[in-house]
């Protein structure tokens, strides 16, 4: 696959990946932490805003890996 086609494909592929993330871990968030107390929110929030990293930095390495 030629690198300007895999860096378009890996770009549409990790907006489309961030966009939903950011959608599931709100709802999951707002269904499981109604009624929590706000330390435990902080906690849960932080990890969901820090975990989609990993999976992000796999797409990007895949887009710049070289033959």
């Amino acid at each position: 696959m030629a690198s300007p086609f895999r860096r378009f494909i890996g770009m549409v592929f990790l907006v489309t990946f961030v966009l939903v993330y950011i959608f599931l871990a709100m709802v999951i968030g707002d269904i499981t932490m109604a009624g929590k107390h706000w330390s435990i929110k902080l906690i849960f929030f932080a990890i969901a805003g820090l975990i989609w990293v990993i999976p992000a930095g796999l797409i990007i390495s895949w887009t710049y890996k070289k033959r």
